[in-house]
């Protein structure tokens, strides 16, 4: 196995830049590149003697260890898994190793376990997107402890899912705010311009005329941008939206249940916390089943399942699935010999073609594993309107290695609110933003 010049030059570029963000697009490697840059600057350069990963539980557990195990060049170095209990976490960290790999979840307890005694000389954060929120735990406890990390590593496919403002949060980690600022006030102050408000409160920001442009020049010096459409040959990617007809008595439940459900809500003001409580109701009643307030499940109709069924049978080779809800696997599940994506076994058994079926969530999948050996069709038995979850879950088998085209299935159940999420995804505004507005046109009876 050989690396590619432009693995390279993000070897290079994390080397030359104690700050450095890879903004490099799913399936291009970004993975052997940071390993490698931690290889050479450990055991070559001798400028470092700690490093701390931080990264999406499954790809803790998972992606790190087994991609050292895959390229020679970096075998020798050696893993402390940091998850489980608390006291698993302490008996990992006193293990003796070259890296820490760490769930995200885990970020604010390591801080206050540590407390002033940081030991990581060097940290690299798998899917920086992750920390966008500024008000999240996780950035804040990480933000305390910035100043004692002499080379820190940003890598994301997808570092502005939202707009440019994600980038602050992100930036401020890698820099400390030296291009975007040292607060999020300065920064809205300096690039944004209030979009929805009322007398008191801003709720949503949007780039100032050309001002995009101004942030993206000012972090390109620490921050590179790889595509892989410019780097990479892959098959071709053909997506399919298979429209479903409910039937009729089902249809006029769900049109009743959309007005009460409408109802409930009328006269509030609309949030992205009750616009996301809507929307999945109504995505749960098209899928096929619908929770109560007690967790019960419900069940209503099989038409996605008997749709999913006829993909299965005419497809011949192995199907990915994923979904939403427990109801939806619960109910995948029992009808089709399928397995749940769970452990480093199941990924292997996939990629060697021994599960037909299987199932999994796009927020635990979708990033960092590497599933294109196992097979080339992807079925959405109900559609998420997180553009970045829906963009990153496809590329476990649109990436490079894949020998097939990727064919990609999308459920979608007629009149319903299936119709309004594909619209969003088709777009590209999976956004909230994007969302909260699709909900206000439902609510108005536009949609």
């Amino acid at each position: 196995m050989k690396l590619h010049p432009y693995q390279h030059h993000a070897i290079d570029h994390i080397i030359r830049n104690p700050a450095a963000g890879l903004f490099v697009e799913m399936g291009l490697g970004k993975t052997i590149a940071a390993l490698t840059a931690i290889d050479g600057l450990m055991y070559h350069r001798f400028e470092i003697d700690r490093v701390l990963v931080i990264a999406p539980k499954f790809v803790a557990l998972n992606v790190w260890t087994a991609e050292i195990a895959k390229w020679p060049h970096v075998r020798h170095l050696t893993t402390s898994v940091i998850t489980g209990t608390p006291n698993r976490r302490v008996m990992a960290l006193k293990a003796k190793a070259d890296i820490y790999i760490i769930n995200r979840e885990n970020v604010e307890w390591l801080v206050k376990h540590y407390g002033s005694k940081w030991p990581y000389d060097m940290v690299v954060i798998d899917e920086l997107s992750s920390f966008k929120s500024p008000s999240a735990r996780r950035f804040r406890a990480l933000r305390t402890v910035r100043p004692k990390i002499r080379r820190i590593v940003g890598l994301t496919g997808t570092p502005a899912p939202n707009g440019v403002g994600d980038l602050w949060s992100q930036l401020f980690l890698l820099d400390q705010g030296a291009r975007l600022g040292t607060t999020l006030t300065g920064f809205r102050e300096a690039y944004m311009a209030p979009d929805k408000r009322d007398a008191f409160r801003v709720f949503n920001w949007k780039p100032r005329n050309g001002s995009e442009k101004v942030i993206y020049d000012r972090i390109s010096d620490i921050c590179v941008s790889m595509k892989a459409t410019d780097y990479l040959q892959l098959p071709a990617r053909m997506e399919h939206e298979m429209v479903i007809d409910l039937d009729a008595p089902v249809q006029a439940q769900y049109d009743a249940f959309k007005r009460e459900q409408v109802m409930a809500m009328a006269g509030t003001e609309i949030t992205a916390l009750n616009a996301a409580a809507l929307v999945t109701k109504l995505l749960q009643f098209s899928n096929g089943a619908v929770y109560d307030g007690g967790r019960n499940v419900h069940h209503i109709h099989d038409t996605k399942l008997e749709a999913l069924g006829e993909i299965i049978e005419q497809a011949g080779a192995p199907v990915l699935i994923f979904y939403n809800y427990i109801h939806d696997r619960a109910r995948i599940m029992a009808k089709f010999d399928a397995r749940e994506l769970k452990t480093t076994a199941d990924i292997d058994d996939w990629n060697a073609g021994k599960i037909p079926v299987m199932v999994a969530h796009p927020a635990s999948a979708g990033h960092g594993l590497n599933l294109q050996m196992g097979g080339n069709i992807i079925v959405w038995f109900g559609l998420t309107w997180n553009l970045e979850l829906y963009q990153q879950a496809n590329a476990r088998l649109d990436r490079q290695g894949q020998r097939k085209p990727v064919i990609i299935y999308k459920l979608v159940c007629k009149n319903t609110i299936d119709t309004v999420v594909l619209k969003l995804l088709d777009k590209k505004q999976g956004g909230q933003n994007a969302l909260m507005d699709a909900v206000k046109a439902i609510i108005n009876g536009q949609v």
